[in-house]
């Protein structure tokens, strides 16, 4: 077994063992350290997740980006390529579906989404993260290989994306890969990195 494998595995089990009174106020606390920021405000297309797997839960900014009439998206599965993700509109009365990982997705209809590069800000989950705002993620690929363009020097800049987390998934370095798409910034519920 890797190490990166064992980290994985750490982290999960250790966010998985968060009470559902702690889950709910490190969900009220993200909401708390986002609402204000200058990317969150001026965003108008905003894709984020539904929580799995113990993940910090997001919903609590979902419905806030309802309220204020910012437009959600959810991350659904390729149905062509591999490891790749489209972004379908998400709103309270979307049909839902539970995908190959049995995690809930918009039913899709293809001409209903958003090109990734067409998002202003994308909220996404990882599993452990380091100071200096490395990711890592279920070891899938599918964020880094969407928004591979971000990487290319003549790229389209697309949107900024940010990290979602639990205060307790922070290590103190990851090794990072060639192909690991760098975040803007990682926001848990007690701070912001970097």
């Amino acid at each position: 077994m890797n190490n990166r494998k064992q980290l994985r595995q750490h982290i999960r089990t250790l966010r998985r063992s968060l009470t559902p009174r702690q889950q709910q106020q490190a969900s009220q606390l993200l909401l708390t350290n986002i609402r204000h920021r200058t990317d969150f405000r001026r965003a108008k297309n905003i894709a984020m997740y539904l929580p799995n797997d113990g993940e910090i839960n997001p919903e609590s900014l979902i419905r806030l980006c309802w309220k204020l009439g910012k437009r959600v998206y959810l991350p659904v599965l390729h149905p062509v390529l591999h490891n790749r993700l489209w972004f379908v509109p998400y709103t309270a009365k979307t049909d839902m579906i539970k995908n190959i990982y049995g995690i809930k997705e918009p039913k899709l209809i293809p001409h209903h989404r958003r090109a990734a590069w067409a998002l202003d800000l994308v909220l996404l989950p990882l599993v452990a993260f380091d100071e200096k705002g490395n990711r890592m993620g279920m070891g899938g690929g599918y964020y880094d290989r969407t928004f591979s363009f971000k990487a290319l020097r003549k790229g389209l800049a697309g949107p900024k994306l940010i990290g979602l987390a639990h205060e307790i998934q922070k290590v103190k370095e990851l090794p990072t890969e060639n192909w690991d798409i760098p975040l803007s910034s990682i926001i848990t519920d007690t701070n912001s990195y970097p």
